[in-house]
């Protein structure tokens, strides 16, 4: 695996990403963390994820030449999580291949964000993720050196709240 600097031109394969990360929560009946509609038909979300890849840096995983997992890195939170109060590297998106699950790829980007926190000299590495259903990802998040930081919900136009948990990692 490698892990290389992205930008604009990764945009198609971020969005493949994604949509197949939704394909694979829906079979699985887990749709309260992105819906069941495809990621790149949502044109919010694409626009969103177009913005990552021009305004944030994005880390992209290879495996065998083939994008196998993204993160893209801030040095602010998204608008809806609270401030740290202290520099911070804030991981605003981490997808990977679920087709590859398991093979270490989520844990590489984390590493390598931990590695550009060092880098800037910034000692809070903070993510945000959804927090509901059975707390399966956030327990990942766990497993990965987070800690639990503050919970929050994300009003919608429609159905209930969106509940998400901030964890931190020191670096």
């Amino acid at each position: 695996m490698q892990i290389r600097t992205g930008g604009p031109g990764d945009l198609p394969a971020t969005l493949a990403l994604l949509d197949r990360a939704v394909a694979w929560l829906t079979a699985r009946g887990r749709t309260g963390q992105w819906g069941t509609e495809p990621w790149s038909s949502r044109p919010a979300a694409v626009d969103r994820t177009r913005r990552y890849t021009e305004e944030y840096l994005l880390r992209v995983a290879e495996v065998g030449g083939e994008v196998a997992g993204v993160c893209v890195l801030a040095e602010e939170p998204p608008q809806f999580t609270p401030p740290a109060g202290e520099p911070e590297l804030y991981i605003r998106l981490l997808v990977t291949d679920r087709a590859r699950s398991g093979s270490g790829i989520g844990a590489a980007l984390v590493d390598d964000a931990v590695a550009e926190a060092r880098r800037r000299d910034v000692g809070l590495l903070r993510v945000d993720c959804y927090a509901g259903g059975d707390g399966r990802l956030v327990r990942q998040y766990e497993a990965l050196g987070f800690t639990r930081a503050e919970p929050f919900t994300v009003p919608r136009a429609e159905g209930d709240p969106w509940p998400g948990q901030v964890l931190q990692r020191r670096v």
